[in-house]
């Protein structure tokens, strides 16, 4: 375990201390494109930082290869090979894409090249879990497909969700802290050392989202762009690919007992095949309503909108900073509910405890549709939008005010009335603009698309 957070540390640090000098690269590089109508920034930021992000894993790769423990990975499994020769080209792909936008389909036909890489590279599927059935051997063409198929869905689910500020690195940081300690207990309680390279990858993934998470957080410094998000798609997707078609269910011996035990048993045998679906379950349900509503609609599934979850949480009413936290809220509850089960899926409780963080989570996201109004003893320690509405005065009261006792109304012998600015809108060098994070009035909320 303490080469795993050595390895976790040193890729952190190496990712947080280059995303400095990256940022200031994009900048002079001109990789900060204009502000498009989906996006929810107001000022143009640099992208780029998927650099920092890989040169992070390598960092963690090359100290995992010299200490001593880990070093036999490298030497009994050619997957942290195949995983860096993934990487580096889908990572050139995106660089290319940030700086001068790539045709979408090229970097299909690229994400599809780079799992090519590594299945010739042995980082495939070669069995199945099928409950009911047993392990069921893959031909190659089937084991191909397969591998394909899943880095591809994996990679666009991640560049579909990463629209808001630290979304996307917390996701994957989250879902990879779940995927780590499942690969561990694996490796650890059942001593398959076939399930070290997966918990390798999820501690390297790990260190690269939490070294780039303060530079990303809202409001973000910079974006790591295509090229880190489609770079922290294909490092969980190889991952998952790793524990779940290398590892054979038969060495667990969870066959013993009776019946009813070894069906309890097997869930550790089973969790593969839905623990890549839960890392990605908010990421794919983004995904598959994005292809389903731009083909409703007539477009391409590529054409970026307005339409995502985190975009319909900020139309709600949700704040940037509260959308991103509801987002991280659902993924740690699938993520860390379907390992909790495996550990023990004869446990009520934890049944229990996944329907009433649910409902927890439900409510959280309806709370913009209440607005709750404190009583008047306690409306000078909370927040403006929760005090009562004052009446307005009488038009005879305001005219004899002046401007000594109300700063927004007009001075004695003015004949034009101010114009009220509204709420986060600049309005211009004539009239300034209100500050929305500072302002005391009703948040502003995001036009529909």
């Amino acid at each position: 375990m303490r080469e795993y957070l050595l390895t976790l540390c040193v890729t952190a640090a190496v990712t947080y201390l280059l995303t400095g000098p990256v940022r200031k690269f994009a900048i002079v590089a001109g990789a900060m494109p204009e502000i498009r109508a989906r996006d929810v920034h107001r000022e143009p930021t640099p992208r780029l930082g998927g650099i920092a992000m890989f040169f992070g894993l390598c960092a963690g790769l090359l100290v995992a290869d010299h200490l001593a423990n880990l070093n036999q990975v490298f030497e009994k499994s050619n997957e942290p090979r195949a995983l860096l020769s993934g990487a580096a080209l889908i990572w050139l792909i995106g660089v290319l894409d940030d700086k001068f936008e790539i045709d979408a389909l090229i970097k299909l036909g690229a994400q599809m090249i780079a799992a090519g890489v590594m299945v010739m590279q042995g980082l495939t599927i070669l069995w199945l879990p099928i409950p009911g059935v047993g392990t069921v051997a893959l031909t190659q063409w089937q084991g191909t497909l397969l591998t394909v198929a899943l880095v591809v869905i994996t990679i666009n689910a991640v560049n579909f969700v990463d629209g808001l500020d630290g979304l996307a690195a917390g996701m994957v940081c989250i879902a990879s802290a779940a995927f780590f300690m499942y690969a561990y207990r694996i490796w650890y309680s059942y001593g398959i050392e076939a399930a070290a390279p997966a918990t390798l990858f999820a501690a390297v993934l790990m260190g690269m989202c939490v070294g780039f998470l303060p530079h990303n957080m809202h409001p973000a410094r910079i974006f790591m762009g295509d090229s880190g998000s489609m770079l922290i798609g294909l490092v969980l997707a190889a991952g998952a690919i790793s524990v779940t078609g290398q590892v054979d269910p038969d060495v667990m011996k969870l066959f013993s007992g009776s019946e009813r035990n070894a069906v309890h048993q097997m869930v550790p045998v089973y969790i593969p095949l839905l623990m890549p679906l839960t890392i990605i379950a908010i990421p794919a349900a983004d995904l598959i309503l994005a292809i389903v509503r731009r083909t409703w609609r007539g477009q391409s599934p590529f054409a970026a909108d307005r339409g995502h979850l985190h975009h319909r949480l900020l139309e709600i009413g949700h704040s940037h900073s509260r959308a991103v936290l509801i987002m991280y809220f659902w993924s740690a509850l699938i993520a860390f509910g379907a390992l909790a089960y495996s550990v023990n899926s004869a446990s009520m409780w934890i049944v229990l405890g996944v329907v009433f963080l649910s409902a927890v989570g439900l409510v959280l996201l309806l709370l913009p549709r209440f607005t709750p109004r404190a009583p008047r003893w306690a409306e000078a320690f909370v927040p403006p939008r929760y005090r009562r509405r004052r009446a307005a005065p009488a038009p005879e009261a305001a005219e004899g005010a002046g401007s000594a006792a109300d700063t927004g109304s007009v001075e004695a012998g003015d004949d034009e009335p101010r114009t009220p600015v509204p709420v986060g809108v600049s309005g211009g060098p004539e009239v300034p603009g209100v500050n929305g994070a500072t302002a005391l009035g009703a948040r502003s909320r995001v036009p529909r698309g």
